[in-house]
């Protein structure tokens, strides 16, 4: 693990973790360096616990009949009860035992791990006193309050076929979480676990929302549903949608235009 430099505020950090570096920006009033500390600590086990391509993983022991769910640490019996919660929400869409993960097994929460667990790491912060901050897991934010007094904190989404471009820009304050599924570098990777072939209907989706873990899992599941995913965010008290159709046209539910300002 790396080391966190202790300093003024604002607290400043990047940490590699499950495969993606994890940003923290914390701005005044800071808490003290060790809930930071604290949050890193929490995304490293949430790595070891969770990792499909860890060997000796709980989720992996468990995806290989070695482990009982029954006898599985509580937070990963929670996990997998909410996936299979919205297994059903989503008629599908998003299922983390439909497809097949890098270690052999079926049982697969990627989807929701790792929005959950940056989720937890932003409450680790607020509950140390922390008003002021971002947490930047490879593009899935979670936010609170604001960067500075009297502004907001900017989103910029990434345009999934010009690198450098921007699809748009969300203007946001407050608690809020943002999470974008789309077809970048790895190209379309993004399964539909009801057919096993790739979702083709959408280049990207993103969502904002009150939570990270439901953002990214919605978001995963409105990238596979296609257009039609707007519809079906409609439904989901305090959640919005952005989308790029494969012919790269642009739609989004009403909702999201109050954080999108500048259009």
């Amino acid at each position: 693990m790396s080391q966190l430099i202790m300093s003024a505020e604002p607290i400043h950090h990047v940490e590699h973790v499950m495969g993606m570096p994890v940003s923290f920006d914390v701005r005044s009033p800071s808490p003290p360096v060790s809930s930071v500390l604290d949050a890193v600590e929490w995304l490293h086990h949430v790595d070891a616990t969770f990792s499909t391509y860890s060997d000796d993983s709980i989720i992996t022991k468990i995806g290989r009949g070695e482990l009982a769910e029954s006898d599985a640490p509580s937070d990963v019996r929670m996990v997998l009860k909410e996936c299979r919660r919205l297994t059903e929400l989503t008629g599908g869409a998003f299922n983390a035992f439909g497809i097949r993960a890098v270690n052999g097994t079926l049982v697969d929460p990627s989807g929701l791990v790792k929005g959950w667990s940056v989720q937890v790491a932003a409450s680790l912060l607020t509950e140390a006193g922390a008003e002021n901050f971002c947490i930047n897991a490879a593009g899935d934010i979670a936010l609170a309050g604001q960067p500075q007094p009297g502004r907001d904190w900017v989103v910029g989404v990434r345009h999934p076929l010009e690198a450098d471009q921007l699809a748009t820009t969300l203007h946001i304050s407050g608690t809020l979480a943002v999470a974008t599924s789309a077809h970048y570098e790895r190209g379309r990777h993004v399964i539909d676990p009801r057919n096993g072939v790739p979702a083709t209907k959408l280049i990207s989706a993103t969502v904002f929302g009150p939570d990270l873990g439901l953002a990214d899992a919605y978001a995963t599941a409105v990238f596979v549903m296609g257009r039609e995913g707007l519809d079906w965010i409609d439904d989901q008290a305090g959640y919005e949608a952005y989308v790029i159709t494969s012919d790269e046209l642009p739609y989004w539910t009403e909702g999201f235009e109050a954080a999108w300002p500048y259009r």
